[in-house]
């Protein structure tokens, strides 16, 4: 797949995602043990403005990079919520991964645009 339609699925995805993260924010807390509806809200706002800008500039490696950034909070916030206390480590551990290797993809699309 080209960059620039890479990019537009990204896009389209981030969206997705951003509508879920903010209209279900409790909903996706309990499956992640996560009681910080605000912070899932804000994190749904940030995918949104991201899709946006992409599908608005396909072309431009910057809102790829832009997601990567985002990528690397959402890590953060899950390594964060992975505690022995929480009931659903499993299922931060599978949300970890598909974290990890949608940054990866965005990565790499981020590079095919630059070059």
């Amino acid at each position: 797949m080209k960059g620039e339609q890479l990019a537009r699925a990204l896009g389209v995805f981030s969206i997705g995602l951003g509508l879920a993260e903010l209209l279900a924010p409790a909903r996706t807390g309990r499956y992640l043990g996560m009681h910080r509806t605000g912070l899932i809200r804000a994190c749904g706002g940030r995918e949104i403005a991201a899709g946006a800008s992409i599908l608005a500039q396909p072309r431009q490696a910057r809102w790829l990079w832009s997601r990567v950034g985002g990528d690397m909070l959402d890590l953060g916030a899950l390594v964060w919520t992975l505690t022995k206390r929480n009931s659903k480590r499993r299922n931060v551990g599978l949300a970890l991964g598909a974290v990890a290797a949608v940054t990866a993809i965005d990565v790499l699309c981020a590079r095919q645009l630059e070059s």
